[in-house]
């Protein structure tokens, strides 16, 4: 049994923290994480599609209908807000203790609890561009149209600025995340199935001895860590943070 006095204390004598985090760290806000049983792979829908397809290149050039229909009904939910994780991680920040947070989630939930260097591997939600003259585009304007959405300056397809299945990471988020990890004193890793490469490679590059894991279920990487904490990471990080300043 991990003691989060022990756990607490190190993170209170560090200031190069870095956070490496996945859907997980969303599902308290209402976020619905892929993989668990009520994720959104294993949910019935309507379509004869699976949802990994929905969420593949292949399937935006194919069904750009579908697929936006599918990411509106989905992925872009409306009124969630921070947990305490997204709240206890922005608060290390603000204390100069965390140096960066890398997260595979694409709900800008750090960026709204006051996180300022987050490394989207995944990409976002909150940001659209046209597929043939790059024009930028906000999720207030997607939100307008049923299904695909089309460029007011040259009517192409207009996409949002996620990876999906079938596209490259973008290389320069990927350095920064490793180089970020590669000079961590404390990495902590939470609500990640890490089983999704390559951003589950991504803590091979530690080389430190504080590897903090915090997960409902196990992981692969589990034997790599020097302290394993088995519970809901919104609770767990808002229990390690607690009385920081004292």
């Amino acid at each position: 049994m991990v003691n989060l006095d022990e756990v607490r204390q190190i993170i209170k004598d560090s200031n190069n923290i870095v956070f490496f985090g996945g859907a997980g760290v969303s599902t308290a806000s209402g976020v619905p994480d892929f993989r668990s049983a009520t994720g959104l792979y294993n949910r019935e829908n309507n379509s004869k599609y699976s949802p990994e397809y929905m969420l593949s290149h292949e399937f935006f050039v194919d069904h750009p209908d579908e697929f936006m229909t599918y990411c509106k009904e989905n992925l872009i939910l409306d009124g969630v807000k921070p947990n305490k994780a997204h709240k206890a991680l922005a608060k290390l920040e603000e204390r100069g203790k965390l140096k960066g947070i890398i997260t595979q989630n694409i709900d800008s939930l750090h960026q709204e609890a006051g996180s300022k260097n987050v490394v989207e591997l995944h990409g976002n939600l909150r940001d659209y561009y046209c597929t043939s003259c790059g024009k930028a585009f906000d999720l207030d304007y997607v939100k307008g149209f049923d299904g695909e959405v089309t460029c007011d300056r040259c009517g192409s397809l207009i996409r949002p600025d996620i990876v999906l299945y079938g596209e490259s990471l973008n290389q320069d988020k990927l350095s920064y995340a490793i180089n970020l990890i590669a000079s961590a004193d404390v990495l902590i890793v939470g609500g990640t199935s890490l089983v999704v490469y390559p951003a589950a490679g991504l803590i091979d590059f530690y080389r430190g001895n504080k590897l903090i894991v915090i997960n409902m279920y196990p992981t692969p990487k589990d034997k790599m860590a020097d302290f394993l904490i088995q519970g809901d990471i919104s609770k767990v990080m808002d229990e390690l943070v607690e009385g920081i300043d004292e």
